[in-house]
């Protein structure tokens, strides 16, 4: 392993940069964590980020060209944005990051895809966009934009022979973000065995319970208590909620430092860490199929009756 590990950050794709900005937000561990060598283990970093490169510069863009000539290796490189179909018109581009010095024409960020992922330690498609086309994939978008996947191809296998790592959310979560770098952190250093990964391509430990499961009112689906609307504590499966059946850890993490959460305070799960999102999850605000039983598991009545006598027994008066 070299002395010093290079994260390049491309956001050149289509996108809000909305996993920048939850990169800044991330504290288990911060990005100031991982760049300042804080933690036991961790090889040194080198991070060129678009929000943050101080020793660049305006010569920023030429990280990328060094990748691509193979002179920072290893180095992992991240994707931010859903890459575009350059093929579906007849000129012109969808999106670029920084210039050809040849042409002096916008590089496409497909085609930076193509030129640094073979060379790349490690691949990471952050945020729905990058890892499944979100929200520039749905019906009628004229980009063709498509997830880092779809691009390379799903079976594709980075020169340290590791598979695309995933990490949706719009945006994704800030510590899921930094926790699953780390993880190819240390992997790429000898200090921890091949990322786990789901069918999608997502941590298994990050993403394999739904977002149900971690709910703070998921009790009261037990009970079959559901608000009829927004305000109500109860469980928000019939104003449209797909905790049930989408995977992500958001609802038990909480957002920032353990706080928030998408149901946890009042917003119902958009599905946004799913494959086909937003189209297959929609109309929003609607009650989902996936929730269509009307009265919960059908015991609500019972569970009800018995906490109710449990209540009664723990605080009447002392025998």
């Amino acid at each position: 392993m070299a002395d010093i590990l290079h994260i390049l950050w491309m956001n050149g794709g289509l996108s809000c940069d909305g996993e920048s900005v939850a990169l800044t937000a991330a504290t288990q561990p911060s990005i100031e964590d991982i760049v300042q060598g804080a933690l036991p283990g961790l090889p040194e970093v080198a991070l060129h980020w678009p929000f943050f490169d101080y020793d660049s510069g305006p010569s920023f863009i030429e990280w990328y060209h060094r990748a691509e000539r193979g002179e920072l290796e290893p180095f992992v490189l991240i994707v931010e944005g859903s890459v575009a179909d350059e093929t579906n018109k007849d000129d012109g581009y969808w999106s670029g990051f920084g210039n050809d010095p040849a042409t002096g024409q916008p590089v496409t960020a497909g085609e930076w895809l193509d030129r640094l992922a073979p060379r790349a330690a490690a691949v990471m498609a952050v945020g729905t966009c990058a890892t499944y086309g979100g929200i520039h994939a749905m019906a009628g978008n004229p980009t063709g934009a498509m997830g880092v996947p779809d691009h390379l191809g799903w079976d594709w296998r980075s020169r340290a022979g590791l598979p695309i790592v995933c990490v949706p959310g719009c945006p994704t979560h800030p510590d899921n973000l930094t926790e699953v770098l780390l993880y190819l952190l240390y992997q790429l250093a000898g200090q921890a065995p091949m990322i786990p990964l789901d069918e999608f391509l997502r941590p298994r430990w990050l993403f394999e319970a739904t977002v149900h499961t971690g709910c703070d009112r998921a009790a009261y689906y037990d009970q079959s208590e559901f608000a009829s609307g927004y305000g109500s504590p109860t469980c928000l499966v019939k104003v449209g909620c797909w905790g049930q059946v989408v995977r992500c850890n958001v609802a038990k993490r909480g957002w920032i430092n353990g706080v928030g959460g998408c149901p946890n305070v009042g917003g119902i799960c958009i599905a946004c860490t799913m494959p086909g999102f937003p189209d297959k999850f929609m109309p929003f605000m609607d009650e989902p199929v996936a929730a269509a039983a009307d009265d919960g598991p059908g015991y609500g009545s019972l569970v009800r009756t018995l906490r109710g006598f449990t209540v009664r027994v723990s605080t009447g008066p002392p025998r």
